[in-house]
């Protein structure tokens, strides 16, 4: 019986290595991608050591660089069953501290990167009417933070995406999508945003000064069940891969559930809001 084949992006390090991993032991044929490829030595031991895991090289900020990825895979393949958009940046700074390019390089990656790969999926998924989308999202997808407005809006821009496609391409379609939406990741996701901040000449001692001493402070009394290991991400993963039809909406800890329960409490998967829409508008 031939293998599922599942695409994910940004698979060097962190949860996008965890999946790579997860899915491989789980009989899954893997294209793990990444923008540099001279950071695979991760992934490579994996294959190495006998998981069906090939390396390919994805940039999530340049369409040629995704269609190239994808008909690869299409050519070798026949078929892609999964997608899971992982790649992604942190970002933390307010509004007033950040320059133009910065949240434009957030976005670029967060929101447009995760557009471009489903946009070079999608119609091959829609030929076989068959197919699941996974987004890697944030509990930040959900609830807005203080000094993360930047990134939050990044990835509640991909949240309404994805909710919008919920309500026609799975109906007529077949394709399926699912946002997931961690609290924190124990992985180099959070070491790599704090270095960025200190490359961009750190926290300015200004009026948000404040703000930022208390974020930090709350967050190390609460940092107790915030954090997960990428392994544990991958297990709710692929727990909701095993199941007839996907949540669009899934938090993936106690913790992230209870972050969230006023914007999720009256429908936690989403799809109460999407049957009515689809209902609603097209009469489904």
């Amino acid at each position: 019986m031939k293998s599922k084949v599942a695409v994910i992006t940004g698979t060097s390090t962190g949860l996008g290595l965890g999946l790579s991993k997860a899915l491989a032991e789980n009989g899954w044929k893997v294209y793990a991608t990444m923008r540099d490829v001279s950071k695979r030595d991760k992934v490579t031991a994996l294959k190495e050591s006998g998981l069906d895991i090939e390396i390919v090289q994805l940039d999530v900020q340049s369409q040629k660089s995704v269609d190239q990825a994808v008909q690869f895979v299409i050519d070798r393949e026949g078929q892609i069953d999964l997608l899971i958009n992982n790649a992604g940046v942190g970002f933390i700074k307010t509004t007033e501290q950040s320059t133009e390019e910065e949240y434009q390089h957030v976005f670029d990656i967060n929101t447009f990167g995760q557009i471009r790969c489903t946009k070079a999926v999608l119609p091959h998924m829609r030929k076989r009417n068959q197919g699941r989308i996974i987004s890697i999202s944030s509990v930040g997808g959900l609830v807005g933070q203080p000094l993360h407005e930047i990134y939050c809006a990044s990835k509640f821009a991909i949240e309404g995406y994805y909710e919008s496609l919920a309500t026609y391409v799975t109906p007529y379609f077949g394709v399926e999508f699912m946002v997931v939406e961690p609290g924190g990741i124990s992985s180099e996701f959070a070491n790599s945003v704090l270095a960025n901040v200190e490359k961009s000449g750190g926290f300015p001692q200004d009026d948000f000064e404040q703000v930022l001493n208390d974020f930090m402070g709350q967050r190390t009394n609460q940092d107790e069940g915030v954090f997960q290991t990428p392994q544990e991400i991958a297990e709710v993963i692929l727990d909701q891969l095993n199941t007839k039809r996907l949540p669009l909406r899934m938090r993936t800890s106690e913790w992230a559930s209870g972050f969230t329960k006023y914007k999720t409490e009256a429908d936690p998967t989403g799809l109460l809001q999407t049957d009515y829409v689809i209902s609603r508008i097209l009469g489904k």
